[in-house]
């Protein structure tokens, strides 16, 4: 079985992506991670794609200054270079120009934590309690140009609980988006 080569782009610590990591260790997954990309080279995940023996490679957002085209595009070199199929952002704490959108559209994912289109942005869950919501979860969507705003592929909502905080709700709808998140990716690139 030929499996999708998938590129993960993060910020930070990287926890979806260790959940996309543990799941292309099944053999029936239909996807594998061969590489992890960062737009800073501090970020936490970098350290841990690499104990996984995933090549992990930063893409520093500095040195473009307030070029964020110039950076994608050398974002896009790289991932082109390495015969990518599939980008999946996990905690990519960017907004994409239209140059990266386009280069990748119909085959870039994102995982956000609300239940879209409710609560785009920042802030998803204090948002959702200020609000009175009684459930909250996660989306993974297609990236368009509007933020948060492309087609949905799969969701899991997660009760608001009496008391809760956004801590605690932010750490119950993280539980939910490792798990959507592989599945739905799994099911993407099936259909490719």
């Amino acid at each position: 079985m030929s499996r999708a080569k998938v590129a993960v782009l993060i910020s930070g610590r990287g926890s979806n992506m260790e959940a996309l990591v543990r799941a292309a260790r099944d053999p029936a997954c239909p996807f594998e991670v061969t590489l992890v990309l960062a737009n800073k080279p501090d970020a936490g995940g970098l350290a841990i794609a690499a104990e996984a023996g995933i090549e992990a490679l930063a893409v520093d957002q500095k040195p473009f200054g307030k070029d964020r085209e110039a950076h994608e595009r050398a974002i896009d070199a790289a991932l082109r270079q390495r015969g990518i199929e599939v980008v999946a952002l996990a905690g990519y704490m960017r907004i994409l120009t239209p140059f990266l959108v386009e280069a990748w559209e119909g085959r870039m994912l994102n995982i956000h934590p609300s239940l879209l289109p409710a609560y785009p942005g920042l802030d998803t869950h204090g948002r959702a309690l200020a609000a009175g919501e009684v459930e909250a979860g996660c989306t993974v969507h297609l990236v368009t140009a509007g933020v948060d705003e492309g087609p949905i592929l799969g969701q899991a909502r997660v009760p608001i609980l009496p008391g809760d905080t956004e801590h605690r709700l932010a750490e119950r709808v993280l539980e939910q988006e490792h798990r959507l998140y592989a599945a739905t990716l799994a099911e993407f690139v099936r259909g490719l």
